[in-house]
């Protein structure tokens, strides 16, 4: 129960802007890399300053500068949809109330830097240029690595090409030259930076971060190779210092050398990180990974360089019972439904369009197959990148849109919403439940969907509690009947699928 009950505070944002990023709820053991690495996908980092916590392992917290208001304005309206995480950690960020940090040599010791803000003199070990600073600290054990990177990658849902490695790694450093290739069925990369600092950081800064929420797992290492020759430019492989190559044939971007063997060679020691718990830089919009952090933040886009659809086709449903907001309700656990369309004629198959590519790939990974209504459905990527909505005057209960809805779980920053995404199981997680309401009242009110088996308040806030029925198909009645459920005159309940139980 304790993965239900976490008692952290939500983010605020209510501070004026500034180019200075307050980061809270930071790991006691976490470095100052890694709070670079929070920002370098929106642009420069000037500075960023770690304040440890005199107890220790209680959360710490810490600033990041970036370069201008504008691109601390891109960083924080990223994480608005997206939770920002550090070590698996969820942080919280917000404009800082200094303006800058301003950095000076301290008298205490040598090497470190005296940041200077409105709250007080804290001492750390960064210079005035941080982001130098962090690369000089993240290789200074690092002497002799190899400037090429080993990327094998995990789980390859969706298609990796040259061009999103380079959208990835280029933040981290100079790109010269990627290759890809596949060996015994595993897809790989060979990354070459400018210098070995580089590729460190990269390693620091990537090893064990998804590309996409849940999916396509980079595990880094560092190869035996210094240089990459690469005779073709195009999807599979790019010199970056040769725009004159040609584009060649696809299927051998080593040009005729034999890749096994190059992968061998490309191969160093270490066997990666390991894919359990390795967190998602981007946690599916609302999780998601770091290709379209990159990509958000350049073009304030949604949808994801057409590596996939926000639109998925839901079929096999029970067309007796369902409708447009039922389908809101449920599709909404795992992302922000825009629109519902039930097919005129194939009323037991709809599309649905979330806010995000992401949030569709949730939804299919969580809904298909579970039994709805009594029918297992499917739920697949559509080939439409969009719901139409009728003409005028053509107006049915087979569309509708959902774009200003106030049931949206993940647009508000900071929401635990971001934390709690489950499979559907037979316990719920029920809150906004007012203080006055009985266990007897809750039991009965999720009795219309079936057979309450267990209940129980949250022993430090009543105002949340668990209730498990027989089934899942049951708990998913529940959920689509209770969510929003007006309790009293000013409460409506809200409800998800809890963490602890499984069907």
């Amino acid at each position: 129960m304790t993965g239900l009950m976490g008692d952290q505070k939500k983010a605020r944002f209510e501070n004026a802007p500034s180019k200075v990023i307050h980061v809270r709820n930071v790991p006691a053991d976490a470095v100052d890399t890694e709070l670079l690495a929070l920002g370098l996908t929106f642009g420069r980092v000037k500075n960023v300053l770690l304040l440890k916590s005199k107890k220790p392992h209680e959360p710490t917290q810490g600033f990041i500068e970036m370069e201008d208001k504008e691109t601390a304005s891109t960083f924080l309206n990223y994480y608005s949809h997206v939770t920002p995480t550090i070590r698996g950690q969820v942080v919280y960020v917000q404009y800082s109330n200094h303006p800058e940090l301003k950095t000076e040599p301290s008298q205490h010791s040598s090497g470190t830097s005296k940041i200077i803000a409105a709250g007080g003199d804290f001492n750390t070990p960064y210079s005035a240029d941080g982001q130098q600073a962090a690369v000089a600290a993240a290789v200074a054990k690092g002497v002799g690595k190899s400037n090429v990177i080993r990327a094998v990658i995990d789980k390859l849902w969706y298609p990796i090409t040259v061009e999103v490695l380079y959208k990835i790694f280029s933040s981290l450093g100079t790109i010269l030259r990627i290759v890809t290739f596949t060996k015994s069925g595993q897809f790989q990369a060979l990354i070459e930076f400018s210098s070995s600092s580089e590729a460190e950081l990269a390693k620091l800064t990537l090893d064990g971060q998804n590309i996409y929420n849940g999916c396509c797992t980079l595990h880094l290492e560092y190869s035996k190779l210094t240089t990459l020759t690469v005779k073709y430019n195009n999807d599979k492989s790019k010199d970056y210092t040769r725009p004159d190559l040609p584009s060649g044939p696809n299927e051998n971007p080593f040009g005729g050398a034999d890749i096994a063997s190059l992968a061998a060679l490309a191969g160093g020691a270490g066997g990666g990180a390991s894919l359990m718990g390795a967190p998602a830089l981007l946690s599916l919009l609302p999780q998601g990974g770091l290709l379209q952090a990159n990509f958000l933040a350049a073009t304030g886009a949604r949808g994801g360089m057409g590596l996939g659809t926000p639109v998925v086709l839901v079929s096999n449903l029970n067309e007796e019972r369902i409708n447009c907001d039922m389908l809101f309700t449920l599709f909404g656990v795992y992302g922000d439904v825009v629109r519902v369309k039930i097919l005129f004629n194939k009323k037991d198959t709809a599309l649905i369009q979330f806010n995000y590519v992401q949030q569709a790939q949730t939804a299919i990974t969580h809904l298909s197959g579970v039994k709805v209504y009594g029918k297992e459905i499917k739920v697949t990527s559509s080939k439409h990148n969009s719901v139409s909505m009728p003409k005028e005057g053509d107006e049915n209960n087979l569309t509708k849109d959902f774009t200003h809805s106030p049931l949206h779980r993940f647009k508000k920053p900071g929401s635990k919403n971001f934390q709690n995404i489950f499979p559907p199981n037979r316990t719920l997680h029920v809150s906004n439940i007012p203080e006055s309401t009985t266990e007897e009242e809750l039991i009965d009110a999720f009795s219309a969907a079936g057979t309450v088996t267990e209940f129980r308040f949250f022993p430090k806030d009543r105002k949340m509690a668990l209730v498990t029925l027989t089934s899942t198909e049951e708990a998913i009645d529940a959920l689509v009947k209770m969510h929003n459920y007006k309790i009293t005159e000013s409460n409506h309940l809200r409800v998800s699928f809890a963490k602890t139980r499984t069907s």
